[in-house]
This record gives C-alpha cells, structure tokens and sequence, in this order.
C-alpha cells in the first residue's frame, strides 16, 4: 500500500468485498465506503457506508482512496471515479495481496489492486486503475496499460502489451509477445495467438473478432 492513512473504498458491490479480503491480509486500514446506491450507515462486511462521492472533499486530508467498482463493459465508471478523486487533490491507493507474488522488478501504478494469488513477473509494469484478479499471471516484460481488467486464471506471456481499457476474460490466454489495442474485450476462454489491432469482443481458440465495439 503506497500510505499509512486509511483508505475509503469507493463503489459498494461484489468488487468492493473482494477489495476488502485483499486489504485486509495485507493489514490495511479501511476507513469506510462511500456509494450514492447504497444507504447511509449501512455496513459491508462490517464496514460502513459513510454517503455519496460528496464527501471526498471533507476525507481527502486524512484518507485515500481506492475505486471500488468492478469493470466488465468499459472502464468509463472507473476512470470517471479516479477523476472526481483527484479533482479534490485525493491520493490513490495501490493495494496488492499478501498471498499475491510480484517481483520487486515489476512496477505497479497508483489505484490498482493486486489479487489473492495473483502473480506479476520480472519488469512487468501494470498501469493505473487496474484490476489484476485472483490467479491471474502478468509475466515478464508485459505492458499493461492504465484501467485494464485481467480477471480470474487469465495468463498474459511475456513481452506483450496490452493497451489501455481492456479486458481480458477468466483463463484467457495471450501469446508471447502480442499487442492488443485498446478497449479491447478478450472473452473467457479465449486463446490470442496473434496481434489484435481494431478493438472489438474477441473469443475462441484461436481468438477471432465477435462484434466491434465503438
């Protein structure tokens, strides 16, 4: 974690819970959850929700923050998050497992989470707001640019870059040395074996273009 101050998660769903697991074993302090959808007071896994994104203004001396909200589609609500956060001058925090390997070569950027038993190898930099989900593997040399979701088992081999805002499915699999374009959206499952330049969803073995995406 990148400060001793606590840290109020914002976004109260599934992801939110996980976050919470993943704090918790690396003995982060977690001041609060802050959610427009949720009420007042309510608690998640036994902390409260404390209000709405109004109230990063009057938390950001004494807290970060770590968006919480998950990402499947886009990472629109994630980024626009980031921005409410350091438009109040708020610090990210960057969380990372303790079950979680990453080489003290590797670089990870600020308000990305690190997953239980997720694995980042030798000069693997992972940028900002990135979610790396349990059991995944970013492997050596890999690229991973701002806002990307790696999720469950999916393996990115060595060398490759993937561009901002994309997702990358449960056990999915990258190729040694590919480049995925941004917003790109990598179905569960799927096997790339080569290059993919137009964004779009993208599944099977080998991984073909299902549907583009604007």
């Amino acid at each position: 974690m990148n400060s001793r101050r606590g840290i109020i998660l914002v976004g109260g769903g599934g992801h939110c819970k996980a976050v919470i697991e993943v704090a918790e074993s690396c003995g982060a302090q977690i001041s609060g959850i802050l959610d427009a959808s949720l009420d007042s007071g309510q608690q998640i896994l036994g902390y409260p929700v404390l209000g709405d994104d109004e109230l990063m203004s009057s938390l950001v001396h004494d807290h970060c923050f770590l968006v919480t909200v998950g990402q499947i589609k886009n990472a629109d609500a994630r980024k626009l998050l980031h921005k409410k956060i350091k438009d109040v001058k708020g610090c990210l925090a960057t969380l990372v497992a303790s079950s979680a390997i990453v080489s003290k070569y590797a670089t990870i950027g600020e308000g990305s989470v690190i997953m239980h038993h997720a694995l980042v190898n030798a000069d693997a930099k992972v940028g900002m707001g990135c979610i790396i989900n349990s059991f995944a593997n970013i492997e050596h040399d890999v690229i991973l640019g701002d806002y990307c979701h790696v999720s469950t088992g999916a393996i990115i081999n060595g060398n490759c870059f993937i561009q901002n805002e994309t997702f990358i499915g449960s056990q999915a699999v990258i190729a040694n040395g590919l480049t995925i374009t941004s917003n790109s959206i990598i179905s569960a499952g799927a096997f790339v074996r080569g290059n993919i330049e137009q964004k779009g969803i993208y599944g099977g073995n080998p991984a073909k273009l299902l549907k583009k995406v604007n």
